[in-house]
């Protein structure tokens, strides 16, 4: 099952501009206007408010003031929740992020799910060794496959124990930004639905490891869609293809990433879903991330 209809986010109480990851974050801006909090909630409630209109189940959480957490409201770095059960919690680059695996999160989704193991990756942060959840990793669930942009945050040793235990083959490259810059974290470069690869693939140098990622997808069966430089660093690879309640499928992306694409990659994403662009600048711009990286999608059963 590569999409899902139950979506966890969680509600910001301290979102800002975060010191720590911007080291490696060239996606990150620092805004100058005071009120980044406030403007994030109302980018945050509206976001949440357009995915429900679409019958998308979404358990919202609500964060805590403390410890102090910039970026819980991208979820997906740190848990994973799968099909057979499992939920997966990951090693983090900055150390306020690995605050952001919180009591108030794991009871909420006990509440309402059946999890039957937790795989626990977090051991590797004592080897300074990191991969951050669904932000490292864009999975290909249907065939098993995980693609991985190898970089500070994504780690080979962690992401071999983690094809290990789900049973993924890996399809890892590195890649870089039009500055030459690593890229920071995979699901910027890509997005992988059920029909349908999203990939800039101008930002992989090495050319075996473009053919091997361009084999990989054709061996998939899955449609590509190419975008630029400047589409993926306007978010155009952080989209992520959900389902409502009645099975209705949903490409979801930021309205940055809707406005850069044309009309051709449009008329293929539409060819299988109805797109939802929603207006989520000041995070965007702050956080160093889009509208994936606030969904941890849900695959557990519901209690």
């Amino acid at each position: 099952m590569q999409n899902t209809s139950n979506l966890l986010m969680i509600k910001p109480v301290n979102f800002g501009f975060n010191e720590e990851t911007a080291s490696n974050n060239a996606f990150q801006f620092k805004d100058s206007n005071s009120d980044v909090q406030t403007r994030a909630l109302n980018e945050f409630n509206n976001y949440v408010k357009k995915l429900e209109e679409n019958g998308i189940n979404v358990l919202v959480v609500e964060d805590t003031p403390k410890p102090y957490t910039p970026d819980s409201i991208f979820p997906n770095n740190w848990i994973s929740f799968h099909e057979d059960g499992r939920l997966c919690l990951y090693p983090m680059f900055a150390l306020n992020r690995r605050q952001e695996r919180k009591n108030t999160v794991m009871d909420a989704i006990n509440n309402k799910f059946s999890v039957k193991n937790i795989v626990d990756l977090t051991k590797f942060e004592n080897e300074n060794l990191f991969l951050e959840g669904t932000g490292s990793m864009v999975l290909d669930r249907d065939n098993k496959i995980v693609y991985a942009c190898l970089s500070e945050r994504t780690n080979i040793k962690v992401l071999n124990e983690f094809a290990k235990i789900f049973g993924y083959s890996i399809a890892s490259f590195n890649a870089v930004d039009k500055n030459g810059l690593p890229i920071y974290h995979t699901n910027v470069v890509m997005s992988v639905s059920e029909q349908i690869v999203v990939i800039c693939l101008d930002a992989v140098n090495d050319a075996s490891e473009k053919e091997m990622l361009l084999s990989t997808i054709k061996k998939s069966n899955k449609e590509l869609l190419e975008i630029s430089f400047e589409q993926m660093s306007n978010f155009a690879g952080n989209m992520l293809q959900v389902k409502n309640d009645k099975g209705k499928q949903f490409m979801v992306m930021s309205k940055t990433a809707y406005n850069i694409l044309d009309a051709k990659q449009i008329d293929l994403i539409k060819k299988y879903n109805e797109i939802i662009a929603v207006d989520i600048d000041t995070i965007e711009r702050n956080g160093g991330g889009s509208a994936r990286c606030m969904l941890a999608e849900i695959f557990l059963n519901r209690k």
